[in-house]
């Protein structure tokens, strides 16, 4: 079993992907649905940690500091941080960002490592939907230091155009910021992984096949 085969497993057993039909945000009703909010022990973090680390290795993606955006990302860049280093022997700083400006003690828009120039940093993220949260803390970013943002590794592709674009979420972060996306897994990734016996949902097999081909995006 292929690590990205092993990370649909480890989803769909944490409940995180399910099948059936859900009405997104979008209006589309689509045949699965991925709800990160239930990784939730420290065990799942742990794993969590180590298949955003195994990415980064598959992908060779230079890093010093992988960024958090909060609230989401700040787990999930510590449980990064701590695989790089378990697994790999590979040390890097962690940073996130706070909702507001602090205005005593140390203060700062950042907690962790504080930015300098030329750092080559990483944003850590799960599912990107719209590109919202790049949109939101790319100016921070950059406003900090000028870092080299050098990719951003996120859970799932979910391959889709978006609502006003013939461009996925993904190539539209590439096409306005010029950063890199690098997916452990893609829809078409998971498709595969029910074709093949990887995690059951057969049923739903041709669902999704046909919401690829209705909404879908090349790569």
């Amino acid at each position: 079993m292929t690590y990205k085969e092993s990370f649909i497993k480890f989803m769909v057993d944490c409940g995180v992907l399910t099948f059936g039909e859900f009405t997104l945000k979008s209006g589309r009703v689509a045949p699965y649905f991925v709800n990160a909010g239930n990784y939730n022990t420290g065990e799942h973090l742990a794993k969590l940690g180590e298949y955003y680390a195994a990415c980064i290795q598959e992908n060779n993606i230079p890093v010093q500091t992988l960024f958090g955006p909060a609230y989401k990302g700040i787990p999930l860049s510590v449980s990064a941080a701590v695989a790089l280093y378990h697994k790999y022997g590979k040390s890097v700083h962690y940073c996130f960002d706070r909702k507001e400006v602090k205005d005593h003690g140390e203060g700062g828009m950042f907690v962790g490592k504080q930015l300098e120039a030329g750092e080559q940093v990483v944003i850590i993220e799960d599912v990107m939907t719209s590109g919202k949260a790049v949109r939101e803390v790319y100016p921070k970013l950059k406003g900090a230091a000028d870092v080299n943002i050098t990719g951003m590794v996120i859970t799932v592709d979910r391959m889709e155009r978006g609502l006003n674009s013939d461009k996925s979420a993904v190539q539209e972060v590439k096409a306005e910021f010029g950063i890199d996306v690098y997916p452990i897994v893609t829809m078409a990734d998971i498709i595969d992984a029910i074709a093949n016996d990887i995690v059951p949902g057969k049923e739903y097999l041709d669902k999704m096949i046909a919401y690829r081909e209705q909404y879908g995006v090349c790569k």
